[in-house]
């Protein structure tokens, strides 16, 4: 866990999709740990509904609960205002674009608009999540200093192995929309680390295994809390030779 100390230095850390499965446990990991960042900002779409996210927040004083509906501009517009009465000039330290979905269909049950759906939430929404939420990275990067990381300013997109072009060959997951737009999250992630740069916002995406979740299924080989553990410590380790990286929870490049 020695990448996962460096969230001490980390001035805020939001999650989004932060009321169940790996965005949950994101959020109980780093408040619990030895290594609490300062502010952990958890968005949900409903947070009225998540009570286990509420019993946190309860229970650490550092966890902030904001409403964030991912495939709604307004909603992300007004979570990024809310956000930057939370941060003020310090600025956003980490964005970890979580949020999910799972649109399962083979090649005969696959429809244009699941295709759609998937890749919105997927694909898109941590675009537009980003761009929205641009300012308040470049205010934490404008205080970092010299270097990259999440002491500084980085955008973390939780990606998946079955989004690998290269591998795609040897699965036997037919799953065409979530698939389709894993692929897209590891392009925009590319993009994104490309225009970031300049400003000294490390940008990535990660695979945080195959986790036993409602998203993952009971058949997982990984508990949130494992796929967890490992995800924190290699975010917590980036630095500037991971940037426009495609990494897996070891710390590992993966194949495009």
């Amino acid at each position: 866990m020695s990448g996962a100390m460096n969230f001490r230095k980390c001035g805020s850390v939001l999650v989004t999709g932060a009321s169940r499965g790996i965005g949950l446990q994101l959020v109980d990991s780093l408040a619990s740990g030895a290594f609490s960042p300062g502010k952990i900002i958890a968005t949900t779409r409903n947070p009225s509904s998540a009570q286990k996210l509420q019993k946190l927040a309860e229970k650490y004083p550092n966890i902030h609960i904001i409403t964030l509906d991912v495939v709604n501009q307004d909603s992300i517009e007004k979570s990024a205002e809310e956000v930057g009465l939370l941060v003020q000039d310090k600025g956003l330290n980490c964005l970890i674009n979580n949020a999910g979905i799972n649109v399962s269909a083979d090649f005969q049950s696959v429809t244009a608009e699941k295709m759609i759906e998937n890749f919105h939430t997927n694909a898109v929404s941590p675009l537009m999540i980003t761009k929205t939420f641009l300012p308040l990275l470049k205010a934490a990067a404008s205080r970092g200093g010299a270097g990259m990381g999440i002491q500084k300013a980085a955008v973390i997109n939780i990606g998946s192995l079955l989004g690998s072009v290269e591998l795609a060959m040897d699965s036997s997951f037919r799953w065409y929309p979530y698939r389709v737009s894993k692929s897209a999250l590891n392009m925009v992630s590319r993009c994104m680390a490309v225009d970031l740069e300049a400003d000294g916002i490390l940008c990535m995406a990660v695979h945080p295994g195959w986790v036993r979740t409602d998203m993952g299924g009971v058949q997982a080989p990984l508990t949130p809390e494992d796929s967890v553990a490992s995800l924190l410590s290699v975010i917590g380790g980036l630095t500037e030779k991971d940037h426009g990286s495609f990494l897996n929870l070891t710390g590992e490049p993966l194949p495009w």
